[in-house]
């Protein structure tokens, strides 16, 4: 028997196909998961239709994240049309890209209010309206980047983001542990896709990650999917509140000498 057959899970921010949220998609269909997505706006419809298409033919919904009246139509549709979730998958980010390089400082108000409410608040929003369409003991989780504990260099605006999407984890977690649900984040390593590829230097930490990581690879999007079926599946029933590091082991490094 798969790990996840007759579970059902919503995947958020799926892109393209080099998505991360797409490699997690792939392996909780591997592994006998039921598959519904969001996408926001007709631009990456068709892509997001294709994957479900290829993935069990599930159903999409529309669902911009900043606004409360998207959401709530995508619960209807959601609760209408696939039924109750056993997992989640959070994998929604946004900063403006001047916000992703030069100094923290320059970074607006605006700028700071939209990176906070797309990447951090994104996470609470979605348990807010899906709370009653959750099964209990349902696993939600969340992707997250190093840089939200430690500096890294143009990640900016973003790992102060991450830094609150993962204190909401954890509170999350206290907040539905009555009902037995887990609240994880995955902390993937550099993962050349669309979104990282706006963070300056990006093709630099790419270069670095195999000289200094115990594994001495970059990681892949399947890598994180791995994760993502653990955490979805119910080896991982007394596992919540934490950050769980998929880089190979890179952020365990305090001193790499060349």
């Amino acid at each position: 028997m798969k790990l996840l057959e007759g579970k059902r899970a919503l995947v958020t921010g799926v892109a393209n196909r080099w998505s991360i949220a797409t490699g997690i998609a792939r392996k909780l269909h591997e592994n006998g998961a039921q598959l519904a997505f969001t996408y926001q706006g007709e631009r990456v419809r068709d892509e997001v239709d294709k994957l479900a298409a290829e993935l069990g033919g599930g159903p999409t919904f529309e669902c911009d994240v900043s606004n409360d009246a998207s959401l709530q139509a995508m619960r209807q549709r959601l609760d209408a049309d696939f039924g109750k979730l056993d997992a989640l998958v959070h994998s929604i980010a946004y900063a403006n890209k001047e916000d992703l390089a030069g100094k923290v400082f320059d970074t607006s108000r605006p700028g700071f209010a939209l990176a906070l409410d797309v990447s951090s608040f994104s996470l609470i929003a979605l348990v807010q309206t899906l709370r009653d369409s959750f099964n209990d003991g349902a696993s939600i989780m969340a992707l997250t980047y190093l840089g939200a504990t430690q500096i890294v260099p143009n990640y900016n605006l973003m790992g102060i983001a991450k830094a609150a999407l993962e204190a909401s984890v954890r509170y999350l977690a206290f907040d539905l542990g009555d009902r037995s649900i887990r609240v994880n984040a995955i902390s993937a390593g550099p993962i050349k896709t669309a979104s990282s590829r706006q963070v300056g230097g990006f093709s630099r930490i790419l270069d670095l990650v195999p000289k200094a990581a115990p594994l001495h690879r970059n990681v892949t999007a399947d890598d994180v999917g791995n994760m993502a079926v653990f955490l979805a599946s119910d080896l991982a029933s007394a596992v919540t509140a934490d950050v769980h590091f998929v880089d190979a082991g890179y952020h365990a490094m305090g001193l790499f000498a060349e």
